[in-house]
């Protein structure tokens, strides 16, 4: 069994803020893959399921952000689990928007609801760290961070969540790569290469350009010499002349 936590504040005050993109992640999870109804348990909201062949319970705490660890360390003590079997996802303000970075252990870097979990349950988990860009001076991060996401971030949001619900599998299978490469297909998917051209002025691209190419003017054929009617003897004459 596996525990897959959301970092966030509980409370429709708080659910679009940058600081609740743990929550939103393990409810697309979730929704995604058909794990069942939240129920309050554990000083949170948990909900049960499978991921692959993987047993996973998701927990988003209740405890408020600061207070995540309390949460998180009553169900991991209840399911006698590890700090090994823990998968946090959370807000990084040092990973540009869109963004996502899975590590092992590590210091908190001062985000509160890792410091939480550091004093209740070690630093020997697993975070998957999903990048919302950094407001430019550290005076402005805390209204940064429980501010809503703006409309022009919602597109590469959603992308990065739907991205998550992909790679959820391989996540809880142990294989971090393949959950990356899962994300950065959603965030950055292959565009098809060749053939192509520039798009019209409707913005559709053109097809490959098979118009032949324009012919060029043959040379002109030489005109045919005249054929010369003097007698042998006449040549010779007019040679000497």
């Amino acid at each position: 069994m596996q525990i897959f936590v959301g970092l966030g504040n509980p409370g429709g005050k708080y659910a679009a803020n940058r600081h609740n993109i743990g929550f939103m992640a393990v409810d697309r999870i979730a929704e995604d893959h058909g794990f069942g109804p939240w129920r309050t348990r554990f000083r949170g909201e948990v909900s049960e399921g499978r991921l692959g062949g993987e047993k996973v319970l998701l927990l988003k705490p209740a405890t408020y952000m600061n207070n995540s660890g309390q949460s998180v360390g009553e169900a991991m003590r209840f399911f006698k689990l590890g700090a090994g079997d823990v998968t946090v996802f959370h807000d990084e303000l040092d990973l540009a928007p869109g963004k996502c970075r899975v590590k092992t252990g590590g210091g908190h870097a001062g985000h509160n609801g890792l410091r939480s979990m550091h004093a209740h349950i070690g630093e020997a988990y697993r975070r998957v760290r999903l990048g919302i860009g950094h407001p430019g001076r550290k005076e402005a991060v805390a209204g940064y961070v429980l501010h809503d996401f703006a409309k022009a971030e919602e597109a590469w949001l959603d992308d990065l969540l739907r991205g998550i619900s992909d790679g959820a599998p391989a996540l809880a299978e142990g294989d971090s790569g393949r959950f990356q490469n899962a994300v950065a297909l959603r965030v950055n998917p292959q565009r098809p290469s060749g053939g192509a051209g520039k798009p019209d002025k409707s913005g559709t691209p053109k097809g490959p350009d098979t118009r032949a190419a324009p012919k060029t003017k043959a040379a002109p054929e030489p005109a045919p010499e005249e054929e010369d009617a003097r007698s042998p003897l006449q040549k010779l004459a007019d040679k000497f002349r």
